[in-house]
Formats: C-alpha cells, structure tokens, sequence
C-alpha cells in the first residue's frame, strides 16, 4: 500500500512527522485506539447479543470488528490510488446503523448473512456514489442531520437500558445486583469526565467499564471460561458465517443510512481539514468517501458492519496538536494486531451485560445530544418550519420504538424497512424540509457541514 508523503502543517502548533519521535507516534496511535475502542466493540456486541449468538461468535464478530477497523483506518489515513482522504482519520462502526441491522439479523428470512449482503451493497454504492455525495449536501442541512442523529441516539438507548437491566431474556432481568453495577459505571465515568484530564479524561468510558468489570467478577458474574480456551492468534476468515445473501429493502435500508453516514462523515472531513490547516477541495472528499464505502464492502466480506470516521478522535487532534496522518497508520496497525488476537475478544466478550449498560447510557446518550447540538444552530425562531421539521420526523421515527406493531399489517416485504426508525426519520426529514424550505444553496451546505463536525466532536 502506497502513498504520496504526509503534507507539512502550516497552522500553529503543527507536528509533521520528522518532529515526532518513533516511541512517541506508537504512544499516540495507542491512545487513538484506547479513544475509540470501547465505541468500536459496542456495535458488534449489540448485534451478537440481539441475535443470542454464542460466545464464540460474539467474540469472531468483535475479532472482525477491529481487523476491519485496522483496514478501514489504513485506507482513509494512509491510502490507495484514488481512495482515501489521508489525514488523521480512525475509522470505526456506525451506530447509524445499528438499529435497522438488529431488524433484519431478527428476522428469520434475512438474518445475518442477510445483513452483510446489504452492508456489501452499501458499500458498493457509497464507493460509486461518491462523486454524486457533494451535491447531495442541500438535503442534509443542519435541521435533516440533527434530527436523524438524534433519533438514532434515542433508539439505540434501549439497547443501553436493556443492557443495563442484565439484558433481554435474562431471567433475572431488572435485579438490583445489575442496576447497581450500571449505576456504578455510570458514576465512575461522570467522575473521570469531572475530574480527569488529559488521557485519562479521553479514556473515560474505557476505564469505566474496566473497573465495572472488577466488581462485576467479585460478584461472580465475570465467565471467563471462553478467554482461557481461546487461541492467542487468530486469522479473520471472510464470510466465516456463510455467503452473504442480498435482501432487496435491507439494501435499499443501508444505502439509505450510508447516505446520512457519508454526510457526517463530509463535515467531519472538513473540520478536520480546518484543524490541520490542510486544505480539502472536491477530489479528495471524493477519495474519502470511496474509502467509506470500501471500508464497508471489506466490512461485509469480514463479518461486520459500515464503517465511518470517529469524532472523537477528530477531536483527539485538535487537543494534541499532533496532525500528522501517521498517528492514524499506527493506530490502522494497532487494530489489525488487536484483530488478529481472539484471547482479546473473547476477553471483550465476557464483560457482562449490565456494565456495557452503564456505558452505554453515555456512548448512546452522547449520539443523542450530538443531534441536540447540531440542532441548536438551526434557526427556530426565525424560521417556525424548522419546527415542524423536528417534531413530525422524530414523532415518524419514534413509531417502531414505541409501538412495534404499528406496521403490523402492511405487506410482509417492507418491515424491514418499516420497522427502522432511523430510516423512516431520514424519509420523513428530507422530505419535509424539501418541502417547507426548499433547497438550501451548496455553499450554505458546506458552512452547515462544518459547523454539524464542529458540534459532533467530544
């Protein structure tokens, strides 16, 4: 894999990489992981568990996980000929898609290789769709994405609350032992965030799932049965769960969602062109784009899911000061390494449910308000539209979560599609703001872009 050398900074405190030590960019690239690991497991584990997949399985979907993160993250920072953006990108799961994946993984017609044929078609279609994204951009104001974002943050908190409670068909769903250890990992990462700092303060939610896990095991619900027979290395084997078969609304579901995940991950690209005072034109959006979608393709072919930019680690960036794209290439390296090591994912899969609860209150939460933010640089007061935007697309995006049969008696093939409501929010959104405010111009999209990646970052 080749690429052209790392542009030279020019904005103030730039670090090119002739100014960083060796030890210092395998230090860097390491926190870039910690940063984003525990965000990065989380979607494979919700989906392994929503299916009640084995163990082992859960732990191949999160061997899978980092594996492809590791490649997703070589092709946006390092790059290929006409793909990547080459900037300091870590490349993880989106939640975006979570919910509409759960749907179809549940339904015994698509199921899982359901869901990486839909995942390998969204691929393919962002990587091709690519150039067409930036003209796109006057649908997705800010009004569009807020709203979508924010609807994904509160329909994935019932996966939080869930695990929270001991998990869906736990016997003992609900009991104190498991409210109590959420409790505590919820505290333990509101403390860290109040009065740590630096690392330690990035690495909040990490280390709060860590010392949930400590008291979890002194209470004896810590199996580690699986770690101790898993092997210490590993290959990722593509389509390990069987070819993937392509449902024709599951793909249409995450080309849709891939759409939405392309728009962040264009706001996300410009802000992060701002922090590192590396200019982006059209062209290179495109390749960073086309990096999305392969990421995703090669997420299907090795057993996990859509791949987009992290924000919190654009945010890591900014608060180094550090903008060389390498950090990013250790980091890509780091993840290849953690995939290729089962031990670390059977280990990952032993946490028990009701600690993940607690952390996921905050990881999801934080995509919720993620939306609020955005949300609050949309004109309300001077434009009532904008209003009626919000309330009808979140109310239309709420139906699957609030009542699930809802869409009991419409035609069996369009569930999929029916029972997403992050999907039915992004319809709902884009077309009534088409309708009660037009188009906005390309320009104004762009500003807006950057302004939604200023207000994504944390």
């Amino acid at each position: 894999m080749s690429a052209p050398a790392d542009p030279v900074p020019t904005g103030p405190a730039a670090a090119p990489v002739s100014q960083v030590p060796p030890v210092a960019l395998g230090l860097l690239g390491l926190q870039h992981v910690l940063v984003m690991y525990a965000g990065a497991v989380a979607v494979p584990l919700i989906i392994g568990r929503a299916l009640k997949l084995p163990p082992d399985q859960v732990a191949m979907l999160v061997s899978a996980d980092l594996f492809a993160c590791g490649l997703a993250t070589l092709l946006q920072s390092w790059g290929l000929p006409g793909v990547g953006v080459r900037m300091p990108v870590m490349m993880g799961v989106t939640f975006a898609a979570v919910t509409p994946m759960v749907a179809m993984g549940t339904n015994p017609e698509i199921g899982l290789t359901g869901i990486y044929g839909a995942v390998i078609a969204a691929g393919l279609f962002a990587f091709l769709a690519a150039p067409l994204i930036g003209r796109l951009l006057p649908l997705f104001p800010p009004v569009v994405t807020g709203t979508i974002i924010l609807v994904i943050g509160v329909s994935l908190m019932r996966v939080g609350v869930n695990w929270a409670a001991g998990g869906v068909g736990n016997p003992t769903y609900g009991a104190p032992l498991y409210l109590g250890i959420a409790a505590f990992v919820l505290c333990m990462i509101l403390a860290i965030t109040r009065f740590g700092s630096g690392f330690v303060n990035s690495a909040s939610v990490l280390i709060g799932i860590v010392a949930g896990m400590i008291v979890a095991a002194l209470f004896g619900l810590v199996d580690l049965r699986h770690v101790a027979t898993a092997p210490w290395f590993d290959v990722v084997r593509p389509f390990a769960f069987g070819y993937p078969t392509f449902d024709p609304v599951s793909v249409i579901t995450l080309c849709i969602v891939m759409i939405v995940v392309m728009i962040e991950s264009t706001g996300m690209f410009l802000a992060l062109s701002e922090i590192c005072a590396d200019p982006i034109d059209e062209a290179r959006l495109t390749r960073g784009l086309r990096a999305d979608g392969l990421g995703t393709m090669l997420g299907g072919i090795f057993n996990t899911f859509p791949y987009t930019s992290f924000s919190q680690n654009i945010g890591l960036v900014g608060v180094t000061g550090v903008r060389t794209r390498t950090v990013a290439v250790v980091g890509g390296f780091i993840m290849l390494g953690l995939g290729l090591i089962p031990k670390l994912a059977a280990l990952v899969e032993a946490v028990p449910q009701c600690v993940l609860g607690g952390a996921g209150l905050v990881m999801f939460g934080m995509v919720g308000a993620t939306g609020v933010r955005i949300l609050g640089a949309v004109d309300f007061a001077g434009n009532r539209n904008n209003l009626f935007v919000v309330a009808v697309s979140v109310g239309i995006g709420m139906i699957p979560l609030v009542a699930p049969a809802f869409f009991k008696q419409m035609p069996h093939a369009l569930h999929p599609l029916l029972e997403s409501g992050i999907l039915l929010c992004a319809i709902a959104a884009v077309a009534l703001n088409l309708f009660l405010n037009g188009l906005t111009g390309a320009e104004a999209s762009r500003a807006a872009a950057r302004r939604q990646a200023a207000a994504s970052e944390h």
